[in-house]
Parts: structure tokens; sequence; C-alpha cells
């Protein structure tokens, strides 16, 4: 079902995941709290992780892009360098001056991301609004962590949105933390072990 998504998918893997995360918690509400305005700096957020997970071959999607998984291996950087520097911009030109505030929410993530095992990090997972609640996406999920099982690998993520957190565990995900953006939503990192 799910296929690695290459340069020529980055628009509709960006398409899918700026229409799941536009009431997102996090990513949505809290990032862009300007409804009427959220659409295009939501967009240009998604396009850079999609970019980015595409250079990686670590976005999985479905055949039209209904369901997207952006996966992080172990042992590899989510960002280059050069990367990192062009986010940083960006989210300068996305948020003006609440952008230290997003940079500080970063380092949140990255304080509570574990480091004593190596694991594959689910970065981003998300479902077309357009085709939420047929199964799409956990299929497609399904799909993913079957190939890391076979590698006898653990898996972790950070849920933003409440919702999600039965449907992780229901995929074998357990909570092992939480943290809250500044006057924000909670955040809750997940953990799968190697099956």
């Amino acid at each position: 079902m799910g296929c690695a998504a290459t340069a020529d998918d980055v628009p509709a893997v960006a398409v899918c995941l700026t229409s799941a995360f536009y009431t997102d918690p996090l990513w949505g509400v809290w990032s862009f709290p300007d409804e009427a305005a959220r659409a295009r700096p939501l967009h240009d957020l998604m396009r850079f992780w999609a970019q980015a997970g595409v250079r990686r071959q670590c976005v999985r999607m479905t055949p039209a892009a209904e369901a997207v998984a952006v996966w992080v291996p172990p042992g590899e950087p989510e960002l280059t360098g050069e990367e990192e520097s062009a986010f940083e911009a960006l989210i300068g030109e996305l948020f003006g001056a609440r952008a230290d505030q997003l940079m500080a929410l970063f380092d949140r993530f990255e304080e509570h991301h574990p480091r004593e095992e190596p694991h594959y990090y689910l970065s981003l997972w998300a479902t077309h609004r357009d085709h939420a609640g047929r199964g799409v996406g956990t299929s497609l999920l399904r799909e993913n962590l079957a190939e890391i099982d076979a590698h006898r690998m653990p898996a972790y993520l950070e849920s933003t949105n409440p919702v999600n957190v039965p449907r992780y565990e229901a995929l074998g995900f357990r909570r092992r933390s939480e943290f809250s953006s500044p006057h924000g939503p909670k955040v809750t990192t997940m953990w799968r072990p190697s099956q």
C-alpha cells in the first residue's frame, strides 16, 4: 500500500500534511491562531518538513498521498546543518516576534527525545481531511511498523493531539512523558518497543 515519496511527491505530501494539521492543537491552532491566515504559513512549514524527509527517503505515502508518514531512521539527524539554518530562517519569516517562542518549543521536543536506544522516529503522520475516518492512515502506519518490526527496532513519536493518543496505543505505543509549549497545548511522547 505505501511507497517511498520522491521529490516529485513533495507538493502532494505537503498538501496532505497541511490538511491534517490545520486544526491540530499545536501545529495548527497554537502556531497559527489566525484561522483565516493559517493555510499558507502552515503549508510552508509542512512543505519544509516534507522536503527534508524526502531527502532522507523516509516519507511513506499512499498512492495519491491520501495519508503520509514522515520517519527519521535510527542514528540519522532530522535535519542537516544546512537545513537547520534554513529552518531557523523560515521560522523567523513565518513567526516574526514569536520565532523565539517556537525555537524554545523545538528545544523542548529535543529535551524529551530519548537517547538511550536506537529507534525509528515518527516525525509526522497525517491523513488528508477528505480521506479521514476510513482507516487509510492507520493501514499505512501498520505497514510501516511491520517493516520496523522486521528490523527488530523500537519507534518513538510525539503526539500533539490528544485525540490521537488512543490510536497510537492501539498500534503498540505507550505514553512516555508529557510537556507543554509556552501557553500552549500538551504534547505526549510515546514509545513502541521492538515487536
